[in-house]
């Protein structure tokens, strides 16, 4: 992943410095701040903010370029993204079995995506820095007491007591430093044989020889051949054996997100340097909100989640703000209209930002639009609910001549039992022992590489 010298990566911290004086980069603080946490007062604040301000940034100007540079190839039709990972990272998760498993499970679907699609895919993981949520509700009621909601580990803690639920800036370095040694494994399981091809490609075979998923022995075997043809022809299996790999999160906790801000000894322009990726969520994309203003000064390629009440005027807006030189790869628009909704409302958004001649990133995420809660109080989603947003997804895009450029899914490497369905069904009876997540239901392991079958057929036939 890191592309940059080391005198280029040692200079990076020292030019912090010169980001506190930097013009613009503090307009966000008069304004109105959505899902804010309430720790300005806390004794902590200013000596967690001095030290993220002089820690080694956790990715550099260069890879946030070169990520730039694959989402511009994505813009023209000639590669795929695939993003996923955890709703909400937590910091025991940060496991070198949770991080592997996450990993691998992402690679398998990127060889699936690649083949169906016979275009490169472009990885990244909701991973290093997803530590916090939004919230419907700023308080959590439960028999009569009434505490703060939890907000992910990076502001308060999950266990329903007045000292978990405070408001604490210490918790951004704990999230710094997890996310150091998060970035540290997926370089090392990325850069070192673990994203073998032929290894990756073996996983997928073990899962099309499960009988509930008979139906995708076919392009299984059809990748087989391709990588025994390879292999046969002598391809140079060294170049295969490592990939690029990115990282992203929503960019919610702006006191985090300015700290963490550098200027980039080659250009003088600021980066954020918590991740390649950054977005920005539903809840927080007012045009003169906080998160839209600090996210416009950075050069990292920005994406914005789009829910169902979004317009075609609100999208070609969100570009004047964020993507005003209409650069290609700049920003990715990530939908979540939901299955019930995606052939109705994403077709005006589309056609409004083709007319005005931008070209966004159109990525799906069938996720956070069908979510519902059970009778037994699980949040949880159907399969087939996400199976049908994404294919109105990639039906909607068709019929307006646009490109369907990736899919952003919340899922784990592990056998949780967290969303109903799919072809080896996950019951709601399996809940009680298999039900993990703090927050929103993930994919299984098993799910996600269906969805990642299923999205190759669509896009094989697009071919």
């Amino acid at each position: 992943m890191s592309s940059l010298t080391l005198p280029e990566q040692l200079r990076s911290p020292a030019s912090s410095l010169r980001a506190a004086n930097y013009p613009g980069l503090d307009d966000w603080r008069g304004k109105t701040i959505g899902q804010h946490p309430q720790w300005a007062q806390h004794p902590d604040f200013a000596r967690s903010i001095e030290e993220l301000n002089t820690v080694p940034p956790l990715v550099f100007a260069g890879e946030v370029d070169r990520l730039r540079a694959r989402l511009a190839e994505v813009a023209n039709g000639e590669a795929f993204f695939l993003q996923g990972g955890d709703c909400a990272e937590t910091f025991e998760g940060a496991t070198a079995d949770k991080i592997s498993g996450r990993v691998r499970t992402l690679l398998q679907m990127a060889v699936v995506l690649t083949y169906g699609a016979s275009m490169p895919v472009v990885k990244m993981g909701r991973m290093a820095g997803q530590f916090s949520k939004p919230r419907s509700s700023n308080e959590e009621t439960r028999d009569g007491v009434t505490l703060p909601s939890f907000r992910g580990e990076m502001v308060n803690g999950f266990d329903f007591t007045p000292e978990s639920r405070e408001h604490d800036p210490n918790r951004m370095l704990r999230g710094y430093h997890t996310s150091a040694s998060t970035l540290n494994l997926i370089r090392a399981f990325t850069q070192g044989g673990f994203a073998d091809l032929r290894r990756v490609h073996q996983w997928n075979m073990g899962f099309a020889a499960n009988p509930a998923y008979s139906r995708y022995e076919t392009m299984a075997r059809e990748i087989d051949h391709a990588v025994k043809f390879m292999a046969a022809c002598g391809a140079d299996f060294d170049a295969l054996r490592t990939t690029e790999f990115f990282a992203g999160h929503e960019a919610l906790l702006l006191d985090y997100e300015r700290a963490l801000t550098r200027i980039d000894s080659r250009t003088d322009l600021p980066y954020g340097t918590s991740a390649h990726f950054l977005w920005i969520g539903e809840r927080t994309r007012e045009l003169d909100g906080a998160h839209v203003d600090l996210l416009s000064r950075l050069r990292n390629p920005i994406g914005v989640k789009l829910g169902p009440g979004t317009t075609g005027e609100d999208a070609l807006r969100l570009i004047d703000a964020l993507d005003p030189e209409r650069e290609p790869g700049r920003l990715t628009f990530i939908t979540r209209m939901g299955a019930k909704n995606i052939r109705e409302k994403l077709p005006p958004v589309i056609k409004a930002v083709q007319e005005a001649g931008a070209r966004p990133v159109w990525v799906t995420d069938p996720m956070h639009g069908n979510t519902v809660s059970l009778p037994s109080g699980y949040k949880t989603r159907n399969f087939d609910d996400v199976v049908d947003e994404v294919r109105g997804f990639f039906e909607v895009h068709r019929e307006l001549g646009s490109f369907p450029g990736g899919i952003h899914v919340e899922m784990t490497g592990d056998d949780v039992a967290e969303c109903l369905g799919g072809s080896d069904p996950v019951a709601e009876s399996s809940f009680a022992e298999r039900y993990e997540t703090l927050c929103d239901p993930r994919l299984n392991h098993m799910q996600s590489l269906e969805i990642a079958f299923l999205v190759a057929e669509y896009l094989s036939n697009q071919n």
